[in-house]
């Protein structure tokens, strides 16, 4: 009798390696199962997928971009680039294409003329100097070409666009390129409705995402970008919370929404409430497919910024890098279970942990949207929100987080979205870094931690540069994180816990504009550069029908 004898771990190493997911045990399942699986080892990533999405409708906004992989990814063949995603209207999506073979909600590249080609390449040339470097068309839009490309790992690339039309971006990359491969989208707008600095982190696609922290009250435009980077269509519903439960449906409705191959789908959250609310948590399911998916939140008064996914729902959770001068935090806060939930609220600052004055605890119902302005929280000194269980136990309600923070006065007032974030397990990537005006908060909630901070090149070139940063336990240390020497252009940089308790962290971005102090922070998770995958010798025998 043949057979083919394959090792458990050979297989998942192959599987989770190419797709960047491996399959989660829990405790007592892995206990049982120790002899058999083995030990976990960490390999890195074969193949990275992001999304972008569409950066602003203004005419008075500029976007910056950068992409960065560090190095020492494995192999020596590979790419990362990013390519244009079609815009397509949420009432009409259709199957993703039209009858002449194009996709639906906007022009298909038949369809697009002479004239329309010649400008974007125009624009690309004068928009985008990265050209020869790795950039791409800046319009982006219908020529097949990469928006943005890398040409070695370790080495950032920049391109810049002003077109109102900017198009939502997806892309791979393998190889060397894959782990932690990182893109940063930072949009100035100059005036009207979101004026300020807007950024994000473009997204790994998945199917579940939380936003707490999202609103459709009047004055303000919330909305969702649902972008599908994979070549089937994907169907996704949104649901929608507020302080009385699941909220009922507006004049729009947020079901078997369906996103077509490569395209994006803007959902306005205010058509999918009867009436304004003030604070929501939106709730995005694939049921078929996958997708990425931002909120992008302009307000007349306040300004705006990205609203990106929370942390996936547990017991405890932490919300690091509030700036020391916020004039205003408010904390939402959902218990998405069927139990209500008792958090501990304290603040991890400089010194240690406290309990803001008169929200010490906080009792969240389930299904319903707990919100709590946080005043007087910020003394001039940054800190990291940490929620946790009001008493121990193992079996505490799950809870999902973010917090609106704002900077300035009056009129001129700023906002930044601060979502509860996970971990840095290993390392974590920001790309998009200033030579001023940039700001890194690490947060140890537990216990202490030391952490190495790097410094890439610049875009325009450099040589990286890095220091070691030792964490008290319960602290916050946020600090102008190492530039390269003798950078020139942007930078990014690489957080590396290498000892201690849990390590949490963000990046905030600061340029003011006309006296209106512009800012965005953006969450460090780890940047999944490796996946965990068993070690295993079992024998699984594949036989052959012949014998």
């Amino acid at each position: 009798m043949n057979r083919t004898v394959l090792s458990v771990g050979a297989v998942a190493v192959a599987l989770a390696a190419v797709t960047g997911v491996a399959a989660l045990t829990a405790p007592q399942e892995a206990a049982s199962s120790a002899e058999s699986v083995g030990t976990a080892a960490r390999k890195p990533v074969e193949r990275s997928t992001l999304v972008c999405p569409s950066p602003s409708t203004s005419d008075v906004a500029e976007t910056a971009y950068e992409a960065f992989t560090p190095k020492g990814g494995p192999g020596k063949k590979g790419s990362a680039a990013l390519y244009a995603a079609e815009r397509v209207d949420p009432q009409d999506p259709g199957d993703g294409k039209d009858d002449s073979g194009g996709k639906s909600g906007g022009k298909s590249d038949s369809e697009e003329s002479d004239k329309d080609k010649d400008k974007n390449e125009d624009d690309g040339k004068d928009k985008n100097p990265e050209e020869g470097a790795g950039g791409g068309d800046a319009a982006g839009k219908g020529n097949g070409k990469p928006f943005l490309s890398l040409s070695s790992p370790g080495t950032p690339v920049a391109a810049e666009t002003d077109d109102s039309g900017a198009p939502a971006l997806t892309g791979t990359a393998d190889g060397p390129f894959a782990p932690g491969w990182t893109v940063q989208q930072t949009t100035t707008v100059a005036a009207g409705a979101g004026r300020g600095l807007q950024g994000t982190s473009c997204s790994v696609p998945d199917t579940s995402f939380w936003f707490p922290g999202a609103g459709t009250a009047e004055g303000r435009q919330d909305y969702v970008h649902l972008t599908n980077p994979d070549s089937t269509p994907a169907v996704v519903d949104l649901e929608l919370y507020g302080k009385e439960g699941k909220e009922k449906a507006g004049q729009g409705s947020g079901e078997g929404i369906t996103v077509p191959p490569h395209a994006t789908v803007p959902v306005l959250l205010s058509t999918l409430t009867p009436e304004p609310v003030t604070n929501v948590t939106l709730h995005v399911i694939a049921r078929s497919g996958r997708v990425g998916a931002q909120i992008q939140s302009s307000d007349r008064k306040l300004g705006g910024d990205w609203l990106a996914p929370a942390a996936d729902p547990g017991p405890g959770q932490v919300l690091p890098g509030i700036p020391e001068d916020a004039t205003a935090v408010r904390l939402s806060v959902l218990a998405p279970g069927g139990a209500d939930a008792d958090l501990k609220v304290q603040l991890a600052g400089k010194s240690g942990r406290i309990s803001p004055a008169g929200h010490e605890s906080l009792h969240v119902k389930a299904g319903m949207v707990t919100t709590v302005d946080l005043k007087g929280l910020i003394k001039g000194e940054a800190g990291s929100l940490v929620l946790s269980p009001a008493e121990d136990g193992d079996d505490a309600p799950d809870v999902v987080a973010a917090a609106r923070v704002l900077r300035g006065k009056g009129s001129k007032q700023e906002t930044a979205f601060i979502p509860a974030t996970a971990p840095v397990q290993k390392r974590a990537t920001a790309a998009g870094n200033t030579a001023s005006g940039t700001t890194l908060a690490l947060a140890a909630p537990e216990g202490g931690a030391k952490v190495r901070v790097t410094a890439s090149p610049g875009s325009g070139g450099g040589s990286p540069k890095s220091t070691t940063v030792t964490l008290k336990a319960h602290t916050t240390k946020a600090f102008a994180p190492p530039r390269p020497a003798d950078g020139k252009g942007g930078y990014a940089m690489t957080v590396e816990r290498l000892s201690g308790g849990p390590v949490y962290a963000s990046r905030t971005l600061e340029q003011e504009q006309s006296g209106v102090p512009g800012f965005t922070v953006q969450t460090l998770p780890d940047d999944r550069s490796t996946v965990a995958v068993p070690e295993s010798a079992q024998d699984l025998s594949v036989l052959n029908d012949d014998e």
